[in-house]
């Protein structure tokens, strides 16, 4: 079985920092892509910034320049580094995986998401 645990969030002023990380555990093969999503009250859950499993990163325009995602593949943890926080990043934030997990000799690939960590920027 496979597991997403995220943590690292908080409540943060305006203008400040947080970092969140997502560790992934159980029978796990290979991770491929990696990234972070955020759900705000009342509106639909968008991608925050993502990492293949080569590095090559992505992210939305809202956050570029103040985010940035990273990854240890030895620890099969992913990371984001949030600066300059906005009253509009408030949202709870999930972390997701592409998996290959194995049972035995059987392999199969899965999307995993974390059970969400909530951020919330105050002024």
């Amino acid at each position: 079985q496979v597991q997403l645990v995220e943590s690292g969030g908080g409540l943060v002023q305006a203008g400040g920092s947080l970092r969140l990380s997502c560790a992934a555990s159980g029978s796990i093969w290979r991770i491929n892509d990696m990234g972070w999503y955020r759900q705000a009250p009342g509106k639909q859950r968008e991608l925050v910034a993502a990492i293949t499993n080569g590095g090559t990163t992505n992210y939305a325009d809202s956050v570029k320049g103040r985010f940035t995602i990273s990854r240890d593949n030895a620890k099969n943890t992913v990371y984001l580094q949030m600066n300059s926080l906005k009253l509009e990043d408030t949202a709870v934030y999930f972390c997701n995986a592409a998996i290959v997990a194995y049972r035995g000799s059987f392999y199969y690939s899965g999307d995993y998401w974390g059970q969400g960590t909530q951020v919330t920027a105050s002024s």
